[in-house]
């Protein structure tokens, strides 16, 4: 009887997709032990992404999550998603170097790496870098569905990430865009270009086919998935391991994890949601629209906020329905970060100002001139190239040319002198006066678990507007809620 193995995706994905990437250090670390013992082939951590955010957001150090979090979770290797660094930006050589640099130091071994356009080049640099800090790298074939992603185009781009010698190859689906009927024809095909290297699947709920998608990958011969732990599964994030490995078992296949050590996970995670009003996932109807104009869940969200700040909600049907326009204008690229966020939000622009690209931002100018791939400018409408370029600041950023700075340059020119490799790539990413604000504001590591009795008992007492003081009184404990001057307790 064969076996089915998982990554869990909870702590990252799971949270980026479901909590906007609100989860604490402090929520991770009372389950950390749970998630180790589990049985999981690897347990993803971090993301670029979520260094901003940890800092600017949460007011926590994410080098001090990884080290708390790699001295919890000993025996599972942990995983960090290597694509961009800073996700909007060049990001010289040098800096991606020190980012898997300092990953690895400080306890990730694993880095599941993505090129926003599938591109050879991107791959190898990045899987080299990975390599030579020490890690295993697992390449991302990310699906997306356009004219131009055939199945040719499928079969190449696996042979040229098999090339590479990665530990694995990983199926990646961020939009939730696979069928069970797709997964007949794609699987085969990447199998069989694979080179014998064992390939992984990693899909979405958005269109509420992920679940289905990994019976069929199970089927067709995929033997890890990827997933995430009940209330952070389902929804827009990555179907629910119990779901799956239950799956697996009724097709006749053992699965390696401990289930029973999870549920406290999922009662643990629950109870937060619950308590900070976070999004509690759950499955979802059949959306075909997604197919249409495959703006990721997160984008959808912000697309619509920015209609809502000028007074254009009612607008939303019709920027996404422009999406679809901008995407097939910009050469089909694949909706992810940062590709996805170009097409949204001129998309948005479009609509907002009642005439097509009369604005347009920087990061299109780029995309137009191929700074963000010369995939992306060489596949673009030549009218709609034409239109972009067509404006001073354009010929301003053709001027532009990368650069390969060191690190030592970046201290330099960001003021930076002196300061570790860690703080380096923060004050790089995302500047010194946040980093500043968020060590003058930290936030305690402990998260009091609102399953706890006490902590239920005081934050409920706490909403009561009517009484001037409480005081609760056991044989060992005594607790005194007072209200102060201006009703705060």
């Amino acid at each position: 009887m064969e076996t089915i193995k998982f990554v869990d995706t909870t702590i990252r994905d799971g949270h980026q997709s479901l909590w906007a990437e609100n989860m604490t250090t402090g929520m991770m670390l009372p389950i950390a032990k749970n998630l180790d013992d589990a049985g999981f082939e690897a347990i993803e951590l971090i993301s670029g992404s979520h260094l901003k955010k940890c800092v600017r957001d949460l007011k926590e150090d994410p080098w001090e999550r990884v080290r708390l979090v790699s001295k919890a979770i000993t025996k599972t290797p942990l995983r960090l998603i290597a694509g961009r660094v800073n996700t909007f930006e060049y990001n010289p050589p040098s800096m991606y170097r020190l980012f898997v640099e300092r990953m690895f130091a400080n306890g990730i071994t694993e880095a599941r790496i993505s090129d926003e356009w599938n591109d050879f080049d991107g791959w190898k640099f990045r899987v080299g870098e990975c390599h030579r800090a020490g890690m295993k790298s697992i390449v991302n074939l990310i699906y997306s569905v356009s004219p131009k992603h055939s199945d040719e185009y499928f079969a190449l781009r696996t042979r040229q990430a098999a090339s590479l010698n990665p530990y694995r190859l990983c199926l990646k689906d961020p939009g939730g865009l696979l069928t069970p009927e797709r997964m007949e024809t794609l699987v085969p095909i990447i199998m069989k270009n694979a080179n014998g290297i064992p390939v992984e699947l990693h899909t979405h709920c958005t269109t509420g086919l992920g679940p289905l998608c990994c019976i069929k990958a199970i089927e067709l011969g995929i033997r890890s998935i990827n997933t995430a732990l009940p209330p952070l599964a389902d929804d827009t994030s990555n179907p629910s391991l119990f779901n799956v490995a239950k799956n697996a078992r009724a097709l006749g296949y053992r699965t390696d994890i401990d289930e029973e050590i999870l549920q406290p996970v999922s009662r643990h995670f629950t109870a937060i949601a619950k308590r900070e009003g976070f999004t509690i996932g759950a499955p979802v109807e059949y959306d075909y629209s997604q197919y249409q104009h495959q703006v990721p869940g997160g984008m959808l969200s912000n697309l619509r906020f920015q209609l809502r700040k000028v007074g254009l909600e009612h607008k939303f049907p019709a920027a996404l329905e422009e999406a679809i326009k901008v995407r097939e204008e910009f050469g089909y690229p694949i909706m992810v970060t940062p590709l996805s966020q170009f097409v949204g939000s001129q998309a948005a622009i479009n609509v907002i100002v009642g005439e097509r690209y009369k604005e347009v931002t920087d990061q299109v100018i780029k995309f137009a001139l191929g700074h963000a791939g010369t995939e992306g400018a060489r596949d673009m409408n030549p009218t709609v190239k034409d239109k972009i370029l067509d404006r001073p600041r354009a010929k301003e950023w053709a001027k532009w040319k990368p650069a390969d700075p060191t690190p030592d340059d970046i201290r330099r020119n960001i003021g930076a002198e002196g300061t570790s490799d860690e703080e380096l790539l923060l004050r790089w990413i995302i500047g010194k006066e946040d980093i500043d604000f968020m060590r003058a504001n930290k936030r305690p590591l402990e998260y009091l678990n609102s399953q706890q009795p006490l902590v239920n008992l005081l934050q409920e007492l706490s909403k009561r507007t009517k009484n001037r003081q409480i005081h609760v009184q056991t044989a060992n404990f005594t607790v005194t809620l007072e209200k102060r001057a201006g009703g705060t307790a």
